[in-house]
């Protein structure tokens, strides 16, 4: 109890950058109490301060190994709202959430801390991409509903919580469900402090 009750009163900070295509993701932070929730229309300087100011950041959306996405929704010459710039910043934080497409490769490379995604497939471009061929849309979106309640439900839990549980019941669906397969088998938690990195999963891509 006394965990989950400093979990409750953490300040939290969301960064989602507004897009239609990851509207799904938005339960997994729905219940959080106290966040604040930025989806677009500030400054890198902005964004640092509120990094700075709030105990846990959950970045979620669209990326690249290098960085989260702003897809248009941030006044920045660069792509991303999240890049090798934050690293130092992010550092400082041992309780962060990264799910975006090659998430790893950035956590990895700017060693990061947290609960943290490889390639994620939630739309149905990205089954090609990923050489699943003939996946149809209800799949994906099971997998997406599957996953995202999930993490929801353990959202307030310390992350080596949250990943354990997220692993067992998301991997429920990976008996039937090839796209949760696959997103199960890149879904990463590190904890530094404890080299608990990777606990069930090698280092996917």
């Amino acid at each position: 109890m006394i965990k989950r009750y400093i979990a409750l009163n953490m300040s939290v900070l969301i960064i989602h950058p507004q897009d239609p295509s990851t509207n799904f993701l938005k339960p997994i932070y729905a219940t959080i109490q106290n966040k604040t929730v930025i989806t677009g229309g500030i400054s890198k300087t902005e964004l640092k301060e509120l990094i700075r100011n709030h105990d846990r950041i959950i970045m979620l959306g669209h990326g690249t190994p290098n960085g989260l996405l702003s897809v248009g929704q941030f006044p920045i010459v660069s792509s991303y709202v999240i890049d090798s710039s934050f690293s130092e910043l992010l550092s400082t934080k041992t309780d962060n959430i990264y799910i975006w497409c090659h998430a790893n490769f950035f956590v990895n490379e700017h060693r990061l801390k947290g609960f943290f995604s490889g390639m994620f497939i939630s739309e149905s471009d990205e089954t090609f991409y990923c050489d699943l061929w003939d996946v149809d849309l209800k799949v994906i979106e099971e997998s997406n509903k599957s996953f995202v309640s999930a993490v929801a439900k353990y959202i307030d839990e310390p992350l080596h919580i949250l990943y354990k549980n997220v692993i067992n019941e998301y991997g429920v669906l990976e008996k039937t469900n090839p796209i949760a397969k696959y997103n199960m088998e890149r879904l990463y938690f590190n904890d530094q402090k404890v080299n608990s990195f990777n606990l069930r999963y090698g280092c996917r891509t």
